[in-house]
């Protein structure tokens, strides 16, 4: 049975025919629920919500409720999610804060129980929330992202593509691509098994390799080693690394207090 005769739906909710809405479901407001979505028991979706096709929403989760800002007076905002996510067991997403505003969630992500997007975040493609992750308001978080457990993430941080950050890290910088975090604001290696993952070559990683030993476990000031390292040829995900720390507006994440020296 498509709807469960449990389920309380919203009359405004557009439910795909070959969506799923489990027992005891609650759908409020004008919410839209793509093909073959699955919405499991005690789930509840609220407000603008828009949720593609194939996705599985588990037990109590709680998908585009009001954000958690005092700022927040509660005007029509968004929440957007791409297809094939896995959101599992209390999870929340909520909605943007101002007036038209939204939160974006890609495709092929998977949420861990107890993880938290909030309010007018951008999560991309392929990420990984591990149990109790959470991030604050206004953060984007790129592509193929692995948050481990019960990390933190402030307000307006950036973590960059395949990055991944180890279980209890809490960043108030941003977090350069294809870099390991670990503790806090702090990068100490990179992601090896993510990038290769990814496909990249070992000539590719070992490119990647050299300039994070550059730019992170070397003394000195960061902007003279991105330049440096900017002025000379470099890959396609070393230019992605320069371009990354340079539109950074909060600072990036930096390397262990001891430094080793040397460019291998």
């Amino acid at each position: 049975m498509p709807i469960h005769p449990t389920a309380i739906v919203d009359p405004r909710a557009e439910i795909d025919p070959t969506a799923e809405i489990g027992p005891y479901v609650v759908v409020e407001g004008p919410v839209r629920v793509g093909p073959r979505t699955r919405v499991l028991a005690h789930a509840t979706l609220c407000g603008w919500t828009t949720l593609g096709a194939d996705n599985v929403i588990h037990m109590g989760a709680v998908i585009g409720h009001e954000p958690q800002d005092k700022a927040f007076a509660g005007e029509e905002s968004y929440l957007s999610v791409g297809d094939r996510n896995v959101i599992r067991e209390h999870v929340q997403m909520h909605r943007g804060t101002k007036p038209g505003s939204e939160t974006v969630v890609g495709s092929d992500n998977y949420f861990m129980a107890n993880a938290h997007v909030a309010h007018n975040c951008r999560v991309g493609d392929g990420v990984i929330f591990a149990n109790g992750a959470v991030i604050g308001g206004y953060v984007q978080i790129e592509d193929r992202v692995f948050l481990s457990g019960n990390c933190t993430v402030h307000q307006f941080v950036r973590v960059g593509r395949l990055a991944l950050l180890r279980g209890l890290t809490r960043v108030d910088r941003d977090v350069p691509p294809f870099c390991i975090a670990d503790g806090l604001n702090c990068v100490r290696a990179i992601n090896r098994v993510g990038l290769r993952r990814a496909g990249f070559d070992a000539e590719q990683t070992h490119a990647v390799h050299v300039a994070f030993r550059r730019l992170f476990l070397r003394a000195g000031n960061l902007r003279q080693r991105v330049d440096a390292l900017a002025a000379e040829p470099g890959s396609a995900a070393v230019r992605y690394l320069i371009e990354f720390i340079r539109a950074s507006t909060r600072g990036v994440c930096q390397g262990p207090r001891r430094p080793l020296h040397g460019d291998e």
